[in-house]
């Protein structure tokens, strides 16, 4: 399987508390909710077919929490992406127990994700889960990164890519704005990040 990050994202990088006020209020961030008011149908039918390329979820404590927490409460039967959520194999990266398990789920160590992305299927996705998806990002383990970033900025709570040493290269493949200014952007990892010095717009070109 390819290993694709996903993230929401405001424009400056805040990837905390997406989808309400109360989905985390961690080290006191109270700037949830951000990304909702920017629903549309475009929004929804490209982020439900990232999750329809998944074959099985990878996330980090925190996020299996509050996931395990929300996800089964969502009883619209038209949302896109409850039956998928729900259903999925969840691999929660955690040296401890799973005290209320949001079945099918397994508990790995970070050294088994190489091993997960040797199974046969189309795709392991990380949502949510930023400290997690930048450590595997830093260890190039990431072959797709996702984000769909809303035009807000929060000025506080976790960044995604906020990470001492983190290096990527990556390559734009899709891009979309919405309707209502969220840009969707896919992005190939390439490996090491380029660099070259100007020496002019000839030499740049070239």
């Amino acid at each position: 399987m390819k290993l694709a990050l996903l993230q929401f994202v405001t424009l400056d990088g805040v990837s905390q508390g997406p989808g309400s006020p109360t989905e985390d209020t961690s080290d006191g961030f109270s700037g949830g909710g951000w990304l909702v008011p920017h629903f549309d149908e475009v929004f929804v039918e490209r982020t439900a077919g990232w999750l329809g390329l998944a074959d099985g979820l990878l996330l980090g404590r925190r996020t299996y929490d509050a996931f395990a927490r929300d996800w089964p409460q969502i009883t619209d039967p038209d949302d896109p992406y409850t039956q998928r959520m729900n259903s999925l194999p969840k691999y929660v990266v955690t040296s401890g127990p799973v005290d209320a398990p949001w079945n099918p789920t397994a508990v790995v160590s970070f050294r088994d994700v190489g091993a997960l992305k040797e199974q046969p299927g189309r795709e392991l996705q990380i949502h949510g889960s930023t400290t997690l998806g930048r450590a595997l990002l830093a260890e190039g383990l990431v072959d797709t990164v996702r984000l769909a970033v809303a035009p807000t900025v929060i000025g506080s709570g976790r960044r995604l890519f906020d990470h001492h040493g983190l290096t990527a290269g990556l390559r734009l493949v899709r891009h979309e704005v919405t309707a209502k200014g969220v840009l969707i952007l896919e992005y190939e990892y390439i490996g090491a990040v380029p660099v070259a010095a100007y020496e002019g717009v000839s030499a740049a070109l070239s």
